[in-house]
């Protein structure tokens, strides 16, 4: 039996039953097939429903299932970790025309993949907080900030950070149609979403490029006193793990 047509079976319910399965007995076993090709197709869906609670929420139960119907027939499995299933499905979305009014729903997607990425993520190997709390400014141009796995930064056009709290925290407030950038941060094994300020996302990006600390703050354009809490926020959560480069 070819095995890529029994995958694709298997995935699509309007594919015949495969040629020459039969049971046990020797019957064909299109009854079976079907039962075996629908356990698979819910188990995939409630992957996906596991990991975008937020994308189901925002299309509707039904909705989503008819999506993610399409979507698994577009995008089996390829690994038989299923945790990891779902890492194409924002850029699915950005190209599936039925949603294609939703503008902020891929990257809505994509903030609900890096939160379980960032969860999923090697642990930290220690941390430098106090190191750089002792490295004066006149050695920031010599040194490299290495910073956790868990990190994960996020550029949108959409409120994706204000309109996923809204479709999971009770008293949030509704979002308001902007840009936002989001920093993703491991506090122990909870991974948060962070909105960051105007000039973080830069500041991220270029220790994340391994440039010195100076020239990070150089691209920043924060405000001095933003500039301080986000390296606060990174050092509260162990996100800086070495210091590269003399700090003297």
């Amino acid at each position: 039996m070819n095995e890529a047509a029994f995958s694709a079976a298997v995935l699509n319910p309007d594919r015949a039953v495969p040629a020459g399965l039969v049971g046990p007995r020797g019957h064909p076993a299109g009854k079976r097939f079907d039962v075996y090709r629908n356990n698979v197709t819910a188990g995939l869906t409630r992957v996906l429903e596991a990991g975008f609670p937020v994308v189901r929420k925002l299309v509707g139960e039904e909705f989503f299932a008819a999506m993610g119907g399409e979507f698994l027939r577009r995008h089996p499995p390829t690994s038989r970790i299923m945790m990891l299933y779902g890492t194409r499905f924002p850029d699915f979305l950005a190209g599936f025309s039925p949603v294609r009014h939703l503008g902020y729903l891929p990257d809505v997607a994509r903030l609900e993949l890096s939160l379980r990425q960032s969860y999923h993520a090697a642990d930290p190997q220690g941390s430098a907080a106090q190191r750089l709390a002792a490295v004066l400014p006149a050695a920031y141009a010599g040194i490299t900030l290495r910073l956790a796995p868990s990190l994960i930064v996020l550029q949108s056009a959409w409120p994706i950070l204000s309109i996923w709290r809204a479709n999971t925290e009770a008293d949030a407030p509704a979002a308001v149609m902007r840009a936002e950038d989001v920093v993703i941060l491991r506090h122990g094994f909870d991974p948060r979403a962070h909105l960051l300020p105007k000039g973080g996302l830069a500041f991220l990006q270029a220790l994340l490029s391994a440039r010195s600390l100076a020239d990070a703050i150089a691209v920043c354009d924060a405000e001095p006193a933003d500039l301080t809490a986000l390296i606060a926020l990174l050092l509260d959560a162990d996100a800086i793990t070495d210091i590269e480069g003399p700090t003297d």
